[in-house]
């Protein structure tokens, strides 16, 4: 689910508009070797205005992918980029805007599918499809200024430290992910 941006094509007006974005930059296929994904509030439809496209990738070689990605985005406003470590996991990291949208391509030495901004939107999905009428209580934390994990948290009354190992947790006891 997700692997590919089809979905946005029929989506919603601003969906429309990514699409539109991602497609024109050809980030799909010209980064097509490091399995790209749209990950995000954007493709659950939970984003608001600031929202930006966050397009994730499966990077082994750092200094091909950051030579590739400065080749084709190096002259969009605001580009930057830059190497440093998560978690003790090195990553890449890109950012820029074009057509309205902040982009940021987000590389790691790992699958997407088991990246955790991928992991905390499937069980974000799951939880909207189960409880829907929690979106537009997510909605409006996010309007005012919570970052989306703790918005799901804080609407789940998950406690504790660190709200985006909490909501892997909760995806992970629950089978989700």
């Amino acid at each position: 689910m997700f692997t590919t941006i089809d979905y946005l094509k029929h989506g919603n007006e601003r969906q429309q508009k990514a699409y539109h974005a991602i497609t024109h930059l050809r980030v799909m296929k010209d980064l097509a070797d490091y399995q790209p994904v749209l990950c995000g509030t954007i493709p659950i439809e939970i984003d608001v205005e600031s929202s930006d496209l966050d397009l994730i990738f499966e990077v082994h070689d750092f200094t091909r992918f950051q030579e590739k990605v400065v080749a084709l985005y190096g002259q969009m406003q605001d580009f930057k980029i830059s190497q440093y470590q998560i978690r003790n996991r090195p990553i890449i990291k890109s950012n820029f805007t074009y057509e309205g949208f902040e982009f940021e391509l987000f590389g790691q030495a790992q699958p997407v599918d088991e990246q955790n901004a991928y992991r905390h939107m499937m069980i974000e999905h799951h939880i909207l499809n189960e409880h829907p009428y929690l979106k537009q209580s997510i909605i409006t934390l996010k309007k005012q200024g919570y970052k989306t994990e703790p918005a799901f948290c804080k609407v789940l009354g998950l406690e504790g430290e660190d709200p985006y190992s909490l909501l892997l947790k909760y995806g992970e006891e629950r089978g989700i992910i």
